[in-house]
Order: structure tokens, then sequence, then C-alpha cells
């Protein structure tokens, strides 16, 4: 009877869609390319489990999430965003730049120790522009797993970032996602062209400043296309593991080690170019406004309370960037929001997740 129910289910999301999806899906199954679910939209996902009376036995059954959260500044700040995503079956992994100083480490610490889930990571320094970035996250990873924890998604944030949505209401989500990736992920050559020189000259970092060699150019990863997004990512535990132990990620770890900026295209890049399988979701769940900043790049314009309702109105899990000495009041508008229960415990929006399927270019 359960067997005839699922396929039931099957049937329906199948009729549902066009039939050159439908073909295209199979031929890529039958190559190994691509999850039997990828292009099956958030809301079918969410109807498939409510038909089959899963949603509940599925979520008990769901670990936790690791957070991983940079901090360099604002202590405050960054305590007002631990206990808005705090949850005790979460863990959180919290790295302090080493440039901040032994009194911002020794708070932080001290405000953890009544948090038997909370780890920091030993302080390295942190540089806007370097690798160091990346050097943190990937150790953040490895931690993590090192820990023997068994959670299912990585996220990473910023001390100044903050929650848009409760942890139930993120458990929930994630519950219906489980295995898949979000992050943006672009084509750099095609799509960002003006960002290719972040990778086509070699950069190293000395003491707290990025130094390039405008005169030296360098060609790229043979065999391998450049791919960027953001810093800013939701990760399934395969590929944390995957780009934490694989041999395949070493070429990459070493050639990006020369690179500028290369947090917003190590992770894509390696995602797309080896031999991982499993889904990419186009999206970090991320609200973000880039604003001019000079000739180097955009910058996350500071949120205020006039963007409250612009960002409770928001489908994403999360937002940034804030500043307390810009304007705290949004965080209390916010901390108040997601303290309400949640209409809707499982997001269902109406549009197509952009899945990319690894070894697909979309």
């Amino acid at each position: 009877m359960g067997i005839f129910r699922v396929s039931l289910c099957l049937f329906r999301v199948i009729h549902s869609l066009p039939v050159t999806i439908v073909l295209y899906s199979v031929f890529l199954i039958i190559k190994g390319k691509l999850p039997v679910k990828s292009f099956v939209s958030e809301s079918e996902r969410a109807g498939l489990a409510s038909d089959e009376g899963l949603e509940d036995k599925e979520l008990r059954r769901f670990k936790m999430i690791a957070y991983l959260i940079l901090v360099h500044r604002y202590p405050n700040q960054f305590k007002r965003l631990f206990k808005a995503i705090y949850h005790p079956s979460n863990h959180y992994l919290i790295h302090v730049d080493k440039r901040s100083g032994a009194g911002l480490h020794a708070e932080i610490q001290d405000f953890l120790s009544t948090y038997p889930n909370a780890s920091l990571l030993k302080s390295e320094k942190a540089i806007w522009g370097g690798y160091s970035l990346v050097d943190a996250e990937l150790r953040g990873i490895k931690e993590l797993l090192k820990m023997g924890l068994k959670w299912e998604f990585f996220i990473n944030l910023s001390a100044q970032d903050f929650p848009l949505k409760s942890q139930t209401y993120i458990h929930n989500f994630l519950g219906k996602h489980r295995g898949e990736n979000f992050l943006k992920v672009s084509n750099q050559a095609t799509v960002r062209p003006d960002t290719m020189p972040r990778i086509e000259y070699y950069v190293t970092e000395s003491g707290d400043e990025i130094l390039d060699t405008p005169l030296l150019k360098r060609p790229f990863l043979r065999g391998v296309t450049p791919y960027i997004g953001n810093q800013w990512m939701i990760l399934s535990r395969k590929f944390c593991e995957f780009v934490s132990d694989s041999p395949e990620v070493d070429r990459f770890k070493k050639f990006y080690q020369n690179t500028f900026i290369a947090d917003e295209g190590f992770f894509q890049t390696v995602i797309m170019n080896t031999s991982y399988k499993g889904t990419i979701v186009n999206d970090d769940k991320r609200t973000i406004d880039w604003v001019p900043m000079g000739t180097i790049k955009l910058r996350p314009r500071d949120f205020t309370a006039k963007d409250a309702g612009f960002l409770m109105a928001s489908n994403d899990l999360f937002a940034r960037k804030f500043d307390e000495t810009v304007d705290s009041g949004i965080l209390n508008i916010l901390e108040s929001h997601i303290s309400q229960p949640s209409a809707l415990p499982v997001e269902r929006s109406r549009r197509m997740d952009r899945a990319v399927p690894v070894g697909v270019r979309v």
C-alpha cells in the first residue's frame, strides 16, 4: 500500500512537468549526472511530503545545522545574532579575526562558555580580499567534521548578518531540501567578465595587505571553468566532506591562494568542476542590497528600520548587513518578528528553484 501511494505521488509530480524536462531529466539520471529531484519545484516537494504524511517523521530524523560565524568587531551585535539563531540541536563554531585583539576574543569566549554546543575556532588573520577568508571557512568545516557531530547542513554567517526566519522555520525548510547546496553560481567569464582579473593576476597577502602583481598574468587551471558568486552559502554535509577531504580539491586550494577575493569563487569553482555529485540551488537564501563602492566592487548596504517591511516579507532565511552603530532599531524589529509563530512552517514558494545539476551548465 505504501509503495502504491509513493508511486501515485511521483506520477502526480511527473505528470505536471513539461515533457522536455522529464525526458532530459531521465537522460541525465541514466548518465549519472542528475539527482532525481533536481527539477522538482520547492512547492511540489513540500506537497509530496505532505501527501505521504512524512513531514513529522522526516523532521524528527533531521539532525542539526553547523553554523560558522566570522567575527571581527561589535561583540554586542554578535551576541544578539547568536541568540537569534540559537537552538540546542545546532552547533556553533566562532572565528574571531586575530587582528581584532585579545579583548574581543576573551569577551566572546566568556559569552560562549554557557553554551555547551558552541566552540571557538583557532583565531587567524582574516583579510578582506585574501585567501585567508577561504582558509577560515575550510578550517571551520574541517573542525566541525572532526567533532563527529551528525549535522546535515553548514551555514556561514558574518557577525553583521541577522536571520529573517526562526530556527524552527529554517529547520523545516532545510528538512525539505536535504542534501542540497544553496549558493550563488555564475560562469565568471561570461556573466561577470569584469572580475576575471581577480584570478588572472598573482596576488599575495602580506601582513594586513593584499599585494598584486599586475604585470604577472597567469593561465587558469587547465580544463576548469571559473565560477563566481557570493561568500555566503548553505552547504550539505556531503559536499563539506568532499571539499575537506578529496585530493581533487588540492589544486584548487593551491591556485586560489594567490587570487583576489577568492571567497566569492573558490567553492563555486570546486563544486562545478569536480567529481562531486549533488544538487546546487542557485540561491544563497540571503537578502543583500548591493551598492557601488569605488571602482573595486559592490558593498552590502546597511539595513535600517525603514527596511523592516521589505525584510520581513522576504522569502530568504538571512539578511546582511546590519550595523548597530548606524541603526540598532532594525535588530529589535527582526528579533520580535522571528519570535512570532510562523504561519507557514515550510516555505511554499510558487517559483521553480534554479536547481543546477553538477556537470550540467545552465
